[in-house]
């Protein structure tokens, strides 16, 4: 693990240093709204075009009466190719450029005093989020609100999407098997940091023989056991700057259908709302991404309203307006 520390060339933030302060006390005030149109699978359509079905219906809009918001528009993403790479992930390349982008972007929003949305695309967008952090803070936190555990072995992936490993790669689970280039770009959290709400993969994990997280994470909650205050614990419980992760698939079908890889069971749109806006209200989060709806399953656009709803309630709720 140490060798890989040294491996990846860190950044000296103006943060670096700095109690948790006033940066973070201003959440969510000056939101900077920032696109990522990247699909793990090595296309360009399905998640890919969620940043951009979402503005379409209203997005930018809805959130442009906050005080200080700016929408910094997508990020220019090469375009991916769907061949498994050197670690065995579709579309390395591209992942690899999209994880150092996104480390950017989130840089700048926050050395700008702003409050950075990552609009995915996929969950693999956490990547560069959390390489931001650290580059302010060695140990960030990290709360991953997602309908899977997402720590696959590479190899072992049924898909090959990055999708499927992000957290077990932010973990440094899979340093071995991977090309020295995605080692390179990639974090470094301990699972003392993390705290996992809503994974319920366990048994599509076991059938696989995939070592689920399960005792490796500071906690991880399944669906049966969130409840009206867990959003609030998690927050006091990580350790600040801290990441908030929303997979949407992490609700249930019944409550949104749009997303690739549904499960039974879930959590409601008011179960959801309740734990981002108790995170949102920390004052440890450092910033907010928000992955995995996919309007090429959602023609009538009723997704993208219960989405829209959503982002902007939290949003507004946090910082009490």
């Amino acid at each position: 693990m140490a060798g890989c520390w040294r491996e990846r060339r860190r950044l000296v933030s103006p943060w670096r240093g700095m109690q948790v302060g006033s940066v973070n006390r201003m959440v969510p005030r000056e939101v900077e709204l920032i696109g990522v149109p990247a699909n793990s699978s090595g296309t360009v359509d399905g998640v890919a075009r969620a940043p951009a079905v979402l503005r379409q219906r209203g997005l930018s809009a809805a959130l442009a009466g906050r005080p200080g918001f700016t929408d910094a528009g997508d990020l220019a993403l090469p375009a991916p190719q769907s061949r498994r790479g050197p670690s065995g992930l579709l579309a390395e390349d591209a992942l690899i450029t999209m994880i150092g982008r996104v480390a950017g972007a989130v840089r700048g929003a926050r050395g700008r005093g702003r409050f950075p949305v990552v609009l995915g695309g996929d969950c693999p967008v956490m990547l560069g989020a959390l390489a931001a952090l650290q580059d302010e803070q060695d140990r960030p936190g990290l709360l991953f609100v997602d309908g899977h555990e997402d720590a696959w072995p590479p190899l072992a992936s049924p898909t090959g999407e990055a999708a499927d490993c992000e957290l077990g790669l932010a973990l440094g689970l899979f340093d071995a098997a991977l090309d020295r280039r995605l080692r390179g770009v990639l974090p470094r959290i301990r699972g003392a940091d993390v705290i996992a709400i809503g994974p319920r993969d366990h048994d599509e994990l076991a059938a696989a023989g995939v070592p689920t997280l399960t005792g490796q994470l500071r906690a991880l909650i399944r669906p049966a056991g969130v409840h009206a205050r867990t959003g609030a614990a998690a927050a006091a419980a990580l350790p600040a700057p801290w990441w908030l992760h929303t997979d949407l698939d992490v609700l249930a079908s019944t409550e949104l259908a749009a997303v690739d890889y549904p499960q039974p069971g879930g959590l409601t749109w008011e179960q959801l709302r309740q734990i981002t806006c108790a995170a949102l209200a920390s004052p440890g989060c450092a910033g907010w991404t928000v992955c995995i709806y996919n309007p090429d399953l959602d023609p009538g656009r009723q997704g993208a309203g219960h989405i829209i709803r959503y982002l902007t309630k939290a949003l507004a709720h946090a910082d009490g307006r």
